[in-house]
């Protein structure tokens, strides 16, 4: 039998459309329709002036705005060569690993809530509210931030986004121990993750995998310690590696990143260092002619900027490298031989957003 799963089903995470051949409950075959938010964004950069080009990236990945918009003025500042301030690459470091909490907590309280957690959603969104807070006082908005400016930041921190910031990583180890009460050792939860979308390191590698979906199967790769961007390079934190490569080593890893996350916060706000937040940028932002690649750690996976300059004020080239499209690719992998149930446990810990697998 043939059975469509969307695209208004409400658990694939976005207007997604998966076409399932089943033999009774079993999956036997799996294709995905996508493209119905495709709205053409890398054609539309390649037409606008550098500057005007970072909001679009926002909106990519919609859940972690902050992450989005720093590959695309890092491309642009490597390219031109700029020295952005120690500050803004250590204010730069906190609010991107506080925008991975925040995207970790909506896809731990919606894959909960999938396999049928109700309280999990709630008190996941509630951590990340403070988050938002931190956001809107610093941004002026809570989920598609335009944080960034080429060759720094558009202001200073606010007066008490130490404060705000302290009272966060205060509180949030605890709250990560009380939903780890609710779900590691549940048996509905290990029934439903355990031995569930089992992919070997060796075949994560060969589709193209990158983030907590590679490295939940036991392959150590993160952009923070491979090729550190940012002040990453003066900060001290572990790599969470699973096992199995299971649904529930991704849960487990995503877990331990948050309590990385909040390391490496303490230690930025710790020795946030005082000057400036701005590089002297030209007021004609022209970055030389050739081609650069440049990638960062989102929190979905690599996400990357591919930019071919011909020394004008527009980009001649713009190609983004996104960790949800080429993270897709897994699902019909993982999903052959399962339930219909366990389709909808395997999209979420893929957790992908459709903005950018469309774009």
């Amino acid at each position: 039998m043939t059975l469509n799963m969307g695209p208004q089903h409400p658990s694939t995470h976005g207007v997604l459309r998966v076409i399932l051949k089943l033999d009774g409950e079993t999956v036997i075959d799996l294709d995905c329709d996508i493209g119905y938010l495709h709205r053409g964004m890398e054609k539309i950069a390649e037409n606008r002036m550098y500057a005007m080009i970072a909001p679009y990236w926002d909106r990519l990945d919609y859940i972690a705005a902050v992450s989005n918009g720093l590959v695309w003025v890092e491309t642009v500042e490597q390219m031109m060569g700029l020295d952005v301030p120690r500050r803004a690459h250590y204010l730069r470091t906190i609010l991107t690993e506080l925008n991975r909490i925040a995207s970790h907590l909506l896809w731990l309280g919606t894959h909960a809530l999938d396999i049928g957690a109700v309280t999990v959603l709630l008190w996941a969104f509630r951590e990340r509210e403070e988050i938002l807070k931190i956001f809107e006082r610093q941004f002026g908005a809570r989920l598609t931030c335009h944080a960034w400016r080429i060759g720094g930041m558009p202001n200073d921190a606010y007066d008490d986004f130490e404060a705000d910031v302290r009272r966060f990583i205060g509180n949030i180890s605890g709250r990560l121990g009380e939903y780890e009460t609710v779900l590691s050792e549940n048996r509905i939860w290990l029934s439903r993750t355990v031995g569930i979308g089992v992919i070997s390191g060796e075949e994560a590698i060969a589709i193209g995998l990158s983030g907590p979906s590679l490295r939940g199967s036991g392959v150590a790769w993160d952009v923070r310690k491979s090729r550190p961007y940012a002040a990453y390079a003066d900060m001290d934190f572990d790599v969470p590696l699973g096992e199995n490569g299971d649904t529930y080593d991704r849960y487990l890893v995503r877990m331990e990143e948050m309590r990385q996350s909040r390391r490496i916060i303490q230690q930025a706000i710790d020795n946030l260092p005082d000057g400036p937040v701005n590089a002297k940028v030209p007021k004609l932002i022209k970055p030389p002619v050739g081609d650069y690649y440049h990638s960062i750690e989102g929190p979905k996976g690599e996400i990357g900027c591919y930019l071919v300059s011909d020394g004008t004020q527009q980009p001649w080239r713009v190609r983004v490298r996104p960790p949800c499209f080429i993270n897709l690719q897994a699902l019909k992998r993982l999903s052959i031989g399962h339930l219909v149930a366990d389709v909808v446990a395997i999209i979420g810990t893929l957790d992908i957003v459709l903005g950018e697998i469309d774009r």
